[in-house]
């Protein structure tokens, strides 16, 4: 039984020095990939060729490679974290490619994700997004109740537990042509305003997040549901409509007050 024929491929890669600079594509060709190896793999082989040749080898995130973390995020072909569906870029394997195919590779395209380097974009609006709300104050010194000692409907537990399932990769914003960061913070604000332990500061903390949100230069949802298609967690557009009513109710109590 012979062996499997490997891929021989034509890499169109973004290369760009830093944020100041302006970036272009460049060509490589790799040979006899494994259909086995996964496409950060790919790129490790590539990374491999290009130091033997004395040249700099091409920056991309990566850390779990599970499919956890969220941070190998590439744009490939015209789809974020590439063909595949609800999987990240390290989830994705060489047999999604053909022998001969040209693989474009380019990085998160956003006013608010700046390249810091070829593949490599901060993400750090996203952290201070998180850091306006994104989570309960709660008071652990010696005064920590049971997690089972508040009932909660197990439909509700359900959807928020979908919800809190969001890595925070960025596919959404990648994915929309207005560059919104709708469906992360919707999830991040779904995952407490569905739990009990999040209403006390529900209404401070939508107000908050969508504040900063708007403020780091996120557009607005542009309401063609792509970031939830290319989402490799599947996460629901019901969360944007959850966190607009939860806008508006917190935007009319503060009136009120």
């Amino acid at each position: 039984m012979s062996a499997q024929k490997g891929l021989n491929l034509t890499l169109k890669v973004w290369r760009q020095k830093n944020d100041k600079e302006n970036g272009q594509m460049e060509t490589y060709q790799v040979s006899d990939i494994s259909t086995d190896s996964s496409f950060l793999e790919m790129m490790d082989i590539l990374n491999e060729q290009l130091i033997a040749e004395g040249k700099d080898p091409v920056a991309f995130d990566h850390d779990c490679r599970e499919g956890i973390c969220g941070s190998c995020s590439m744009y490939i072909n015209g789809e974020a974290h590439g063909p595949g569906r609800e999987i990240t870029t390290c989830q994705l394997h060489m047999r999604e490619f053909e022998d001969g195919q040209t693989i474009y590779i380019e990085p998160w395209r956003a006013k608010a994700f700046p390249v810091i380097k070829d593949l490599v974009v901060d993400r750090s609006a996203f952290d201070r997004v998180m850091a306006a709300g994104g989570f309960v104050s709660v008071n652990t010194s010696g005064n920590t109740q049971d997690a089972n000692s508040i009932p909660i409907p197990k439909a509700d537990a359900d959807k928020a537990f979908d919800a809190a399932t969001c890595i925070g990769c960025g596919a959404c914003v990648a994915s929309c042509k207005n560059a919104s960061a709708m469906l992360f913070v919707s999830a991040k604000v779904s995952q407490f305003a569905l739990l009990p332990q999040g209403q006390v500061e529900a209404a401070e903390r939508v107000q908050n997040m969508v504040k900063v949100m708007d403020e780091e230069g996120f557009g607005n949802c542009s309401n063609t549901g792509a970031c939830e298609v290319e989402c490799p967690k599947g996460i629901s557009l019901e969360n944007i409509a959850r966190m607009n009513r939860e806008y508006l109710s917190a935007s009319v109590s503060s009136q009120d007050s």
